[in-house]
Parts: C-alpha cells; structure tokens; sequence
C-alpha cells in the first residue's frame, strides 16, 4: 500500500474482508473504501464498485480465496475486473494496481484452482504468506511478487524491501527462511480443510442456514437466524460454540465459523450446533 499510494489516494476492497484491511491502510495515509457485498455469490458487486472507482484510487485490494467467505474469485470475476482498471486507467491517466492477498490458493476444493490474478492484469502485486501452505502462521514468511509488466517494477521490489525493514514487523529469521527454502515446493496436509468443510456445510444445511458454499480457505460464512449477528454469536456461546460476527468484515447479518481444528473436533460440535439452534431458534 505504501509503495503504490500516498496520502488522500483510495485504496478499494470488497466486503466481506479481512477486518485487519483497516489497521493496515490506516498508517499510510490512504483511505480504505469498501464496496458493499453481492451476498447471493459473494463474488464481486460490480455495479457497486463502478459506483465508487474515482481519481482517486489507487488500488484494488482483494483477497481470493477470501478471509472470511471462503470464495474463490472466478476467472469470469477476475477478467472483468481487470478489464475494468484497464479502461479506468486510461481514463485517469494513471496506473491502478491490484493488491491480490492470497495466502490461502493452496486450500481449494472440487480439484478446482485458482486463477493468477496477475496473468489477466499488468499492474498486479501478489501477497503470498507460506502460514497457510505450511502450517506456520507464527512465522511471518511470504513474499510479494510485482508482475514484470507492472509500472515501475524495477522500483517496486527495492521500496517494498525496505518499508518492510523499516516496518519491522514482518521479517522472519533466517534460520526459517532456510527451512521453507527447502521445502516451499510442498504443501502440509490440506485434504482436512475439505473434509471439515463438508461437514460443517451440510450440517448448516440441514438445520436451514443460507450459506454460500465455500470454494477454499478453512472458514465458512452463514446468515445468521436474527438480524443482529453479534446477538447470536453471543447466544452461541452458551453451547460453547465461538463464532465471529460479520460486523468486523464489512457486512451485517453473518458470522464466521474456522474449522482449522481435528476432524474429531468438528464432529463433536455438530451435536452442539444443532442443540443451540433447535433450542434458541425452532
């Protein structure tokens, strides 16, 4: 964000997000603006978002396979979407980038992959993290990848080495980076996230949630069964389920659920689901 805006540009995302989207444009001066969500696909609201695109902004912030949805950007989303920047651009005169935050492409289900957003669009910058793909969220290692085609990408990768160094809070020790050296080619085990997955799903399913089925990640993102989420995740609580409301990300009337637990986890809750919703809701 520091590399490519500065203060009073716009950065776009599209709700649902990633609630720390916030605490991160904040301190670069930029303004976070986000467009409201096509909750029947959650895909992106496209008629919303050429509402809100102005001079202004400065890039495009998203996230597939999505924080706290779980869906995957289809390639039909992805298209348009750059087709769109392309033609703002010109308009503006100025370059647009797309920030694509994808620490979860390895978690994907149906055998489905998931499109290089930076194989449809020049000006992308690709945010990967190895927390994910190999189980190491208190590591702090990834990398951003600047499409060689991507204005200024020759300057690009140098100012983001050092606003990181400068930051201070994402520099992993070197003895870690030797040790994903030697195995960032793999991934740990993800066939759990689908299996956890199916049963949470069809379980919500069964017991009448609306819930768009989720196309990676380890989250799953349902309507709640009353209008104010944070009052029913707090009436979840008692069956000693902890679930997170929608608030936080950017849409009202949800709530998130992880399942990256044990599979014996899951299905140990599933009796308590359905008591809290049999006994608070039927």
């Amino acid at each position: 964000m520091r590399a490519v805006s500065k203060p009073g540009d716009e950065i776009i995302t599209f709700a649902p997000y990633f609630l720390e989207y916030q605490l991160y444009t904040a301190p670069t001066g930029a303004k976070l603006v986000v467009v409201e969500a096509d909750t029947s696909s959650f895909q992106i609201n496209f008629d919303k978002f050429e509402q809100i695109i102005n001079e202004k902004t400065a890039a495009v912030l998203i996230n597939t396979p999505n924080n706290p949805s779980g869906i995957v950007y289809s390639e039909e989303t992805i298209t348009k979407l750059a087709k769109i920047l392309t033609l703002k651009q010109q308009e503006y005169g100025h370059e647009i980038f797309i920030i694509s935050d994808e620490p979860y492409r390895e978690i994907v289900f149906d055998n489905k992959t998931v499109p290089y957003v930076a194989k449809y669009y020049d000006n992308t910058l690709t945010c990967y993290s190895y927390s994910k793909s190999l189980s190491l969220p208190g590591e702090r290692i990834g990398y951003v990848a600047v499409n060689p085609k991507a204005k200024d990408a020759f300057y690009l990768v140098p100012m983001m080495g050092q606003i990181s160094r400068g930051l201070g809070h994402n520099n992993p020790s070197a003895l870690i980076m030797r040790g994903v050296e030697d195995v960032c080619d793999l991934t740990c085990d993800m066939s759990v996230y689908e299996t956890n997955m199916n049963l949470i799903y069809d379980k919500l399913i069964e017991l009448g949630f609306e819930v768009v089925r989720p196309g990676g990640t380890f989250y799953i993102f349902p309507k709640a069964l009353e209008e104010d989420a944070n009052v029913f995740c707090q009436k979840a609580l008692k069956y000693d389920l902890i679930f997170v409301p929608s608030d936080a990300f950017g849409v009202k009337g949800y709530f998130r659920m992880a399942y990256c637990i044990d599979t014996n986890k899951v299905k140990r809750s599933l009796p308590a689901l359905e008591r809290f919703v049999k006994t608070e809701y039927k």
